[in-house]
């Protein structure tokens, strides 16, 4: 059956060259940057069409690159609370509080939308072997859907990783490595292991259909909000497709008239011991360094020294106003802390760096009392227990 999908082609947004839709592109063979799929939002969509559908991601299949709704492969990804913060709101002093709680996708992440997407695509296109470095919750959602699928997952991870993640790919069929050093030595010791491009390499942003499924945590936050935008969004930002995908559907809304304005200001999060995105933000640069020697923290998701969409995260600052911080390791223990006896949520380190940047960012002046106020939590604490 058709998904009546608005999907039309590729482009790379740094050389403006497009791609075709039924090839399989990893990212720009011409710069190296990463491809987006682009869809024909003049063709119209009334948001009516949501009306009864399933609670889940794929509720915005017109657009999503699948075009066959046989080839999704799901597990119940999306739609997740988006949480009133009412003691944290009023101690920050805003006029409304919101954390939206991705702990309850499938593997306990946020990583659970792009993985979808990404296999379904694949699927589509005849592709059963796939290859990734993780810090953790993406190894655990590629090796989910790769089971479903019956295809085979290649894991690479840091040697830091909580065991919890190394277990949770094994037990699902998943091939994983254990390297010496940090996401980026993970990525460099699977490209050596994959130069004959035997796997697919769905490594963030090398391929263009994660950012796809991480989107629609963007048209979730809208319709939940009945279609009216926040004024901050604050996410914790490793390799980034969480921010830009929010922002890519913010976007795309707009253009299909379903919001009538993007007011946000999207913020990144990173920590003091490893925040590149920061360092160049605050030089007003449009890329980042390489992040050299990068701490361990608690926070394993953060500890990326340079994301490939680098471009596409300070664009994404920039174009909405926004801004970026760190927290320490210290001041991610405090606000985890604060947000379990306060709201009797028990955030993922990473959701509670955001925590504790929202009111730096009070402090500073960045976030006025008029404004409505979204945080990201990406994912579930109980992974990384061993870690606190």
């Amino acid at each position: 059956m058709k998904t009546d999908t608005l999907y039309s082609h590729l482009e790379c947004l740094m050389c403006k060259n497009t791609y075709d839709a039924d090839q399989v592109n990893s990212y720009c063979p011409e710069c190296t940057q990463p491809l987006v799929a682009r869809y024909n939002l003049k063709k119209g969509l009334s948001k009516e069409v949501l009306k009864d559908r399933p609670l889940n991601m794929w509720r915005y299949k017109e657009v999503l690159p699948l075009k066959e709704s046989q080839h999704i492969v799901c597990l119940g990804e999306g739609m997740t609370p988006l949480t009133e913060a009412d003691h944290l709101g009023s101690e920050l002093g805003v006029r409304r509080l919101q954390i939206k709680n991705e702990e309850g996708n499938p593997t306990g992440s946020f990583k659970a939308r792009g993985l979808s997407m990404a296999v379904s695509k694949a699927y589509e296109l005849g592709i059963s072997e796939f290859c990734i470095p993780t810090a953790g919750n993406a190894g655990s959602a590629l090796s989910a859907y790769t089971a479903k699928m019956k295809g085979v997952a290649h894991v690479f991870m840091p040697e830091a990783t909580p065991e919890v993640f190394q277990i949770d790919c094994e037990i699902m069929g998943a091939k994983v490595r254990k390297i010496n050093g940090t996401i980026k030595d993970a990525g460099a010791a699977m490209a050596q292991e994959n130069q004959d491009g035997k796997w697919w390499d769905v490594t963030t942003l090398k391929e263009p259909f994660r950012l796809e499924g991480k989107k629609t945590m963007g048209y979730e936050i809208a319709e939940q909000l009945n279609w009216q935008l926040p004024d901050v969004i604050i996410y914790p930002t490793g390799g980034g497709t969480g921010l830009i995908g929010i922002w890519k559907a913010f976007q795309e809304m707009k253009e299909l008239g379903w919001v009538d304005s993007i007011p946000t200001r999207m913020v990144a999060v990173q920590t003091t011991g490893c925040n590149p995105v920061v360092e160049a933000f605050n030089q007003g640069l449009d890329h980042t360094g390489v992040y050299e020697n990068p701490a361990v923290t608690i926070a394993n998701g953060l500890r990326v020294p340079k994301a490939f969409g680098d471009r596409l995260i300070m664009s994404t600052l920039y174009e909405s106003n926004g801004y970026a911080l760190d927290c320490s390791d210290d001041e991610i223990r405090e606000a985890l802390s604060i947000c379990a006896r306060q709201e009797g949520l028990f955030l993922s380190p990473e959701g509670a760096a955001v925590v504790k940047a929202a009111f730096k960012l009070k402090d500073s002046g960045f976030i006025k009392n008029s404004d409505h106020v979204v945080l990201l939590n990406t994912g579930s604490a109980y992974k990384y227990v061993e870690n606190l």
